[in-house]
């Protein structure tokens, strides 16, 4: 039977880590929330735990999947991870900050700044097929539960990937919107696709918010959008 109702999404990415801080390149590395995440999940599991969330999806990765247990917690619902919400794999960037990233792989880092979409790190993927895992992804867990709520509790460049598909920015343009941690993005989906109801609700966290491609700043825009966008880096 065709889904006749929305689903509603709230897409929820995960507390801060050290290598956030540290403008470190996660991707699919295992890093855990420090202290600030921490705090970052139990404060986003309180600001949702009212909305009436049916089932909640995560990222296998720690960071992600420890957020969404809080979350879970607070509403006794069990966490159900699912690997194509993980970060897009950076392959060899992985564990190396953007400093030493422009140094070791120049011709590489520029290609990564102006977005092309073709380009991979050694052993990692291109935007165009992380972008592509994601929004099937999200497509085929969202159609599951129409007329229901979903938490969708993931990574930067996953949020990233889904603002993009709910606005219908190109995938190659510079990004403009913000992508803190724990910060509640809200959805709608349907089989003509996603809708964008209210992006990076911030408010739970007093105003203590590291944006996924900052510089190290805490709250406020954005130092690097768009001028060298990082096509989410640290995520």
């Amino acid at each position: 039977m065709p889904q006749t109702e929305a689903t509603r999404i709230l897409a929820i990415r995960h507390g801060e880590t050290d290598w956030n801080v540290g403008t470190r390149i996660q991707g699919q590395l295992d890093v855990a929330l420090n202290d600030k995440g921490r705090w970052q999940a139990v404060r986003v599991a309180q600001a949702v735990a009212e909305e009436g969330i049916d089932v909640i999806y995560a990222s296998d990765l720690v960071r992600a999947f420890d957020t969404a247990q809080a979350i879970g917690a607070a509403i006794g619902i069990e966490v159900r991870p699912d690997v194509g919400l993980r970060e897009r794999g950076f392959g060899r960037f992985e564990g190396e900050t953007w400093a030493a990233i422009e140094a070791n792989f120049p011709s590489d880092s520029a290609r990564w700044r102006a977005r092309d979409l073709e380009f991979a790190p050694e052993r990692g993927e291109t935007l165009r097929v992380f972008y592509a895992r994601v929004v099937a992804t999200a497509e085929r867990l969202a159609g599951a539960h129409p007329g229901r709520t979903v938490a969708l509790v993931a990574h930067g460049g996953v949020m990233d990937c889904l603002y993009r598909a709910a606005a219908r920015v190109d995938l190659a343009a510079p990004r403009t919107w913000q992508l803190g941690n724990a910060a509640v993005n809200r959805l709608l989906y349907t089989p003509e696709g996603f809708t964008i109801v209210g992006w990076s609700d911030t408010s739970h966290l007093d105003g203590r918010v590291h944006d996924e491609f900052s510089d190290g700043g805490v709250g406020g825009a954005p130092s690097l959008i768009p001028s060298a966008d990082k096509v989410g880096h640290a995520a």
